[in-house]
């Protein structure tokens, strides 16, 4: 068996993206803890990877849950945090529990997490946080306030921890995929085309992660903007 190259925290790790990233770091020589709020999704052991059972809206179990998991992985050296949801509409069609709801998963859990673990990746030779945004977090769009707002939210995050992180070895990335072909959209009124110059695979976002991970120490890559060739918006029929 290889040795351990890096010991990653990945949120989101059971589906869609993340699990692709999962993959492909698994497939390096990664160890990954793998986050999730059902880790009856991993049916198969696999080397090196460690499942983590954690409901990320419940915020006040985060500062405890990453305790433990230094404890018994010290070697912790980089995160990627993929863990979200869409949810799509007017301002007026969101109930004020559901605003809260997805501001808390898509943003605020990111801000929990990135404060119980970056006093640890301080004090490491080199780490990595690696932020998995939207191209919602770039321009507003209709029936998307809410959504680009936590993206919008992640995004300016982002930009401030590299300027606090900047006299440290820690190193911020934000990744921000366009329509990537995975469940997210199953209960949405719309997805990509069916054409695959349509859509981003996961892989293709796996890969942009893989990147900046083995870039050189030295430097830092700041965004990522992965778009399809051609943009295509499908509506999906409403049930009679």
């Amino acid at each position: 068996m290889q040795p351990i190259k890096r010991t990653i925290l990945l949120t989101g790790a059971s589906s869609g993206i993340g699990r692709a990233i999962a993959r492909n770091l698994l497939q390096q020589g990664h160890h990954v803890l793998g986050v999730s709020r059902d880790s009856g999704k991993f049916i198969r052991q696999m080397d090196n990877f460690t499942p983590v059972l954690l409901d990320l809206s419940r915020l006040n179990d985060i500062p405890q849950k990453i305790r433990e998991l230094e404890q018994a992985f010290p070697q912790i050296d980089a995160a990627v945090f993929c863990a979200g949801r869409g949810q799509f509409g007017s301002v007026e069609e969101f109930s004020y529990a559901q605003i809260e709801d997805l501001m808390m998963l898509n943003f605020t859990s990111n801000a929990f997490l990135v404060k119980a673990l970056l006093p640890a990746l301080k004090r490491k030779d080199h780490s990595d946080l690696i932020f998995i945004g939207s191209e919602a977090a770039l321009k507003g769009s209709r029936k998307g306030a809410m959504y680009c707002a936590a993206k919008f939210a992640v995004r300016g995050f982002t930009q401030a921890l590299r300027e606090e992180c900047g006299k440290s070895n820690v190193r911020v990335c934000l990744i921000n995929p366009g329509m990537v072909k995975t469940e997210f959209f199953e209960q949405l009124s719309f997805e990509p085309g069916d054409e695959a110059s349509n859509f981003i695979e996961p892989t293709d976002v796996a890969e942009a992660v893989s990147y900046v991970l083995n870039s050189r120490v030295q430097i830092v890559i700041d965004e990522i903007n992965l778009s399809p060739l051609n943009k295509v918006v499908k509506f999906k029929k409403s049930p009679d």
